[in-house]
């Protein structure tokens, strides 16, 4: 009589609680470590595709530009196309250097002038 009495303080509903508790776990588990790695996996993946698609656009752009400053514009001076699209990058460099943030210097002792 004691061992039923002693089931029945147990419960017979412990089967549904381990299985909550380990469901509790999981999604814990999940929450905290699972979908932080994903989002970092996402972002490195769809950076690298941006990266390399603009690359791609750039370098179409460059040639296109190329082709149609020599074929439309200059003849077949192809030296001036080569002048004018090198300086159109070299604008875009000077104009992207200027805009940079300056290095924060620790202790100011290694400025240079």
């Amino acid at each position: 009589m004691t061992d039923t009495a002693h089931e029945h303080k147990i419960g017979e509903d412990w089967p549904e609680k381990a299985v909550d508790l380990i469901d509790l776990v999981v999604d814990t588990v999940s929450d905290r470590v699972i979908r932080p790695i994903i989002l970092v996996g996402r972002a490195i993946v769809f950076g690298l595709l941006i990266a390399s698609l603009a690359l791609v656009i750039a370098v179409v752009v460059g040639v296109a530009l190329l082709r149609i400053l020599d074929v439309y514009a200059f003849g077949d001076r192809v030296w001036i196309s080569y002048a004018i699209l090198g300086a159109l990058v070299s604008l875009v460099g000077i104009i992207a250097w200027s805009k940079r943030a300056p290095k924060a210097s620790g202790d100011g002792s290694s400025q240079n002038t």
